[in-house]
């Protein structure tokens, strides 16, 4: 790789160890992504930006084998509802572009929320901060690697 991205930057500096993944540029969807590395779509997770009715952003991050969980995820942060942000809103909004946004190293402060089903993982795959770039590490190590983080269910299977 030519360059570490911020997210790769920021675990070295906490001292989490972390392996990088490159797959091919055009896998944009979690599971496309899972499936380009071979990784379990359970443990590799997407992020997901939200926003409420007053316009505060949240971050989610959820299994690829499954889908965010607006209600859920709204409950999660004490709010009566969130919405998904326009794609064309992530780069201002996080610094990240779509396919390519991590739950580390966001550009301005936002709460973030993961699935606890990542607590029943040894493993955590989650986008380096560029697309073709995943980065894997320990489950354990998430507090560490996103202060303030918080877990819970806001995570439903695909319909069927």
């Amino acid at each position: 790789m030519d360059a570490k991205t911020n997210p790769m930057r920021h675990l070295e500096k906490l001292g989490i160890p972390y392996k990088v993944h490159r797959y091919e540029g055009g896998a944009l969807s979690g599971t496309e992504v899972a499936a380009a590395l071979g990784e379990d779509p359970a443990e590799a997770f997407k992020t997901l930006v939200t926003q409420s009715k007053d316009r505060t952003y949240y971050v989610f991050v959820v299994p690829c084998d499954g889908e965010l969980d607006l209600k859920k995820a709204a409950d999660a942060v004490g709010e009566k509802s969130v919405s998904m942000i326009k794609s064309s809103d992530l780069l201002s909004a996080t610094g990240y572009v779509h396919g390519g946004c991590s739950p580390m190293c966001i550009k301005r402060p936002m709460a973030v929320t993961v699935d606890s089903s990542a607590n029943d993982r040894e493993r955590f795959y989650v986008s380096a901060g560029k697309i073709g770039y995943q980065i894997e590490m320990a489950s354990a190590d998430i507090p560490k690697a996103i202060p303030g983080v918080r877990f819970a269910d806001i995570s439903k299977p695909f319909p069927q």
